[in-house]
């Protein structure tokens, strides 16, 4: 005899799948797929298509890993006594949504063995030394906000992730394609690294006064509220500068310049931070911030895709 879910039952397991995905924080995964996105573009200059098995592992590995890092800020927050039921932001799912914190390290590691299994796929494809950088690119992703000094509670933060998370993917998923890497790639690499860095900058300057209390020393702690929104301002500034130099160098072609589109967005993040005192009216700023770093990494692929498109005319 057929069974049919309750209603109640229903609506329990639609509250489930969109606490899991929460945990997944899917506004910040565009940090991990574009800078994937930007190598292989930088990849198919000078080789006459891509292996996109390749991009794909390298896309879901990418996502996987920055989903395990959420999940251990999640899980390490809650652990710490960071994150309360009153706590502003996407976090929440256990001290709101009832989520287990075993439960939560659980799917964490989950993500990190999918991920190294898509990583043997890639090293076997490319080279075993990747192995390595994809371990200490975990390593990072669970040292920010676990382990006896977590990364988090320093005012390196923001380089490491932008290190890492930017020009380290952009490297990586450039190498499985050429087997190589040269300075010009690195180069090209470092306004991501800034503008990942730019996210981790707006959501330190969010919870500036709560980190304080609960012993962290971030840079947004360290500048102050008003010099950490300028600092980020210089960090946009910075990253579009650096397109226009690269590009005046021949480094870049000129199609690159249009992430000079993106810079409206760069200005609205950072009013939803200038003059805002309370965590809760900074969530559209932070927003604003995410969304740059996509707009900006997307019309720089697009830019690179142009310049491709138009060498094979």
């Amino acid at each position: 005899m057929e069974t049919k879910s309750s209603p109640s039952g229903a609506k329990m397991q639609s509250n489930r799948r969109e606490v899991l995905w929460r945990l997944f924080r899917p506004h910040t995964l565009t940090a991990s797929f574009i800078p994937v996105l930007i190598g292989s573009a930088l990849a198919w200059q000078i080789r006459d298509g891509l292996n996109w098995g390749l991009v794909a592992a390298m896309l879901i590995a990418s996502i996987l890993i920055q989903a395990a890092t959420n999940m251990f800020n999640e899980y390490y927050d809650f652990i710490r006594g960071l994150d309360t039921a009153e706590s502003v932001g996407i976090a929440g799912a256990i001290t709101r949504d009832g989520i287990k914190a075993g439960t939560v390290l659980s799917l964490a590691l989950v993500c990190l063995l999918i991920a190294s299994l898509l990583g043997i796929y890639i090293c076997s494809s490319s080279s075993w030394w990747l192995a390595l950088i994809g371990l200490g690119c975990m390593a990072v992703g669970y040292l920010y906000t676990g382990g006896p000094y977590p990364i988090a509670y320093t005012p390196f933060g923001e380089l490491l992730a932008g290190l890492f998370m930017g020009s380290g993917i952009i490297l990586i998923a450039y190498f499985v394609q050429t087997g190589s890497i040269n300075w010009d790639v690195f180069l090209i690499s470092v306004p991501n690294l800034i503008l990942i860095g730019a996210i981790m900058m707006s959501n330190n300057i969010r919870d500036r006064e709560g980190d304080q209390l609960n012993g962290r020393h971030t840079l947004a702690i360290l500048l102050g509220h008003r010099r950490a929104v300028q600092f980020m301002a210089g960090m946009f500034l910075v990253a579009n500068l650096w397109v226009v130099v690269l590009t005046l160098a021949g480094v870049l072609p000129v199609w690159a310049l249009l992430v000079l589109l993106s810079i409206p967005n760069a200005l609205q993040a950072l009013n939803g931070f200038r003059n805002k005192k309370f965590p809760a009216e900074m969530m559209p700023g932070m927003k604003s911030v995410a969304q740059t770093n996509t707009l900006f990494g997307i019309l720089l692929t697009i830019g690179l895709l142009i310049e491709l498109a138009v060498s094979q005319l």
